[in-house]
């Protein structure tokens, strides 16, 4: 494989799992409404009306697309300008598997200093791409 296919391998596995996690949100609405612990008339207008163990799901859901929004935006860039190599895939998938602890944590025991743990893992790792491609684009070439 290619150093941009390397590169773009997690951001495919990152959208599979945010397309899991999309249905797994679905299955929990779902099953909350059936069994009569949601009325859709109360969540139509308010989210915070799904019963907590639903809201999880929804609040990790959301949380796929704020920090990883800046993971998208540096890969194009990295393609763009040839500046990809082998520390920034290395950088990305430190990405793909900080987000994923991440979403077991917050989907499962949601314990908030584990949960953190992935989270800064994640954006350590994001934030560490933009810098090294700053480096290499202005100082190193």
């Amino acid at each position: 494989m290619t150093i941009v296919q390397w590169l773009l391998l997690p951001a495919f596995l990152h959208v599979a799992w945010v397309m899991a996690l999309g249905f797994r949100m679905g299955r929990a609405r779902t099953a909350a409404i059936r069994a009569g612990r949601a009325r859709i008339a109360e969540i139509a207008l308010d989210n915070t009306r799904w019963p907590d163990d639903v809201r999880k799901f929804a609040n990790n859901y959301d949380n796929q697309f704020q920090v990883p929004m800046l993971f998208y935006a540096v890969l194009p860039l990295l393609i763009i300008t040839q500046l990809a190599d082998a520390i920034l895939v290395v950088l990305a998938w430190v990405f793909l598997a900080g987000r994923i602890a991440h979403s077991l944590v917050h989907t499962g025991s949601n314990n908030v200093m584990r949960r953190f743990y992935g989270f800064t893992l994640a954006f350590v790792a994001v934030a560490a791409m933009w810098a090294w491609f700053a480096l290499r684009l202005y100082v190193t070439g």
